[in-house]
């Protein structure tokens, strides 16, 4: 890795990796017009609920932007992929198989119409996963993809903080970081943040990206994260790169060096610090409230209290807003039983341990590395906040965890040339 240049710019740049052994070389790469629609994705997964902003939005806008970005990326995906080629995967089949209990249940109209319009709106989702399966080729094109999204994300955050500071860290959420521009609360901020800021790590380890390109990145996402004092996107950061770089320090210098000088970083901090760090990991919270998990626990225990039939304890009771008696859930897994069942906890499981088993089974490389990142994030965050089970953030993070471990397209042999046409003068035909 050493004697490979380093190529230059933000992560969001060009991807310069090199076509690996066996696969098929693609003449213009990856279309621009597919980062168009990861954007879109994105943006459709960004929610409508959330702190109040400067201009106030109607929740219904938000709605018809966010389900419109969605409609646009199928459009553009189908446009791109009109001949609809595919590249099946356990990720995608699962997440299919994913809507069949969310039909069942929210075809009994437990939780209302808007049951079946989320079911509308995954089954789209995973169209257009579907759709864009035939550029997931393993090399890291959308990564790039993810970090300029999500760093744009954070940038109308970072706009709304300079223009108005009292409204971007309101009381209402303890002086935490919001969306002042863009209703977006302090979990999904620290989410965003998080892997980002994870993902260019990686991508400098990996000499993909320069340093200073990198910076541009990280200083700003870890400031944000730091201001939300999102505890779970903290510690699925640490945890989820202690993994990925675990994963390269057998055959990569930089992540050996790394990690060690992370090693005693971390101690000096713990040392020097320790104070203000449990000062900032409490955020005022007494030793109750910080036990139930800022009241979580409470509405766990009355979820899984809750009276159930046989249909609904084996697929729920529909796709709704992820809340149980007007509070919010905050659990992927507590939050799919409630409305998938237990099938739908067995496919979401499904997912996670498949991803995570195909990533143990890749040799090690910097794609594998980005994908065990992703899969421990997710997996950590489910703990306390909720996704997994519809169109969210987090299914993205699994898709691009998908697409990273996805194995490079088999090399179409080029058809041999024709021989040249020999030229036989004219007096030698008149001859024969």
């Amino acid at each position: 890795m050493s004697g490979k240049p380093m190529p230059s710019g933000l992560p969001g740049g060009p991807d310069t990796a090199v076509t690996p052994p066996g696969a098929a070389p693609r003449p213009a790469g990856t279309p621009k017009t597919v980062g168009t629609v990861w954007g879109l994705l994105i943006l459709n997964t960004l929610g409508s609920a959330g702190a109040k902003t400067i201009v106030p939005l109607p929740r219904s806008l938000i709605q018809v932007v966010t389900m419109g970005a969605l409609v646009a990326a199928f459009v553009l995906a189908l446009a791109l992929n009109l001949r609809l080629r595919i590249r099946p995967g356990a990720f995608l089949f699962l997440l299919t198989l994913l809507l069949v209990p969310s039909v069942i249940s929210s075809a009994h109209l437990e939780s209302g119409f808007g049951a079946l319009f989320r079911c509308g709106r995954l089954a789209l989702f995973a169209g257009t996963l579907w759709l864009l399966s035939r550029w997931w080729d393993g090399g890291l094109t959308f990564v790039r993809h993810h970090i300029r999204m999500y760093f744009a994300v954070l940038g109308s955050v970072a706009a709304g903080l300079v223009i108005s500071p009292g409204a971007a860290l309101p009381e209402l959420y303890g002086g935490r970081l919001v969306g002042a521009l863009w209703p977006l609360t302090p979990p999904q901020i620290g989410q965003y943040a998080a892997v980002i800021t994870g993902l260019t790590v990686l991508l400098v380890l990996g000499r993909r990206t320069d340093r200073a390109g990198a910076a541009v990145v990280i200083v700003p996402s870890l400031v944000l994260l730091a201001l939300t004092h999102t505890r779970t996107a903290t510690l699925g950061l640490l945890i989820g790169l202690t993994l990925a770089i675990g994963s390269l320090v057998m055959t990569s210098a930089a992540a050996r060096r790394f990690f060690t000088w992370a090693v005693l970083c971390a101690a000096v901090a713990a040392v020097g610090f320790a104070s203000a760090l449990q000062t900032w990991f409490l955020r005022g919270q007494n030793q109750e409230n910080f036990t139930n998990l800022t009241g979580r626990a409470k509405v766990w225990d009355a979820l899984l209290a809750a009276p159930r039939t046989a249909t609904e304890e084996a697929f729920g009771v529909g796709l709704g807003d992820k809340s149980f008696g007007g509070l919010p859930i905050d659990n992927s897994w507590l939050a799919v039983y409630n409305e998938q069942g237990l099938t739908g906890i067995a496919l979401v499981a499904a997912i996670i341990i498949v991803l995570g088993g195909v990533a143990l089974l890749r040799p090690p490389s910097l794609p594998r590395a980005c994908a065990i990142f992703l899969i421990s994030y997710c997996a950590i965050a489910s703990y306390t906040e909720a996704g997994l089970g519809d169109a969210s953030p987090y299914l993205l993070h699994l898709a691009l965890a998908a697409c990273l471990l996805a194995a490079p397209a088999a090399a179409t042999p080029l058809p041999a040339p024709a021989a040249p046409r020999r030229h036989v003068p004219r007096w030698a035909k008149e001859r024969r």
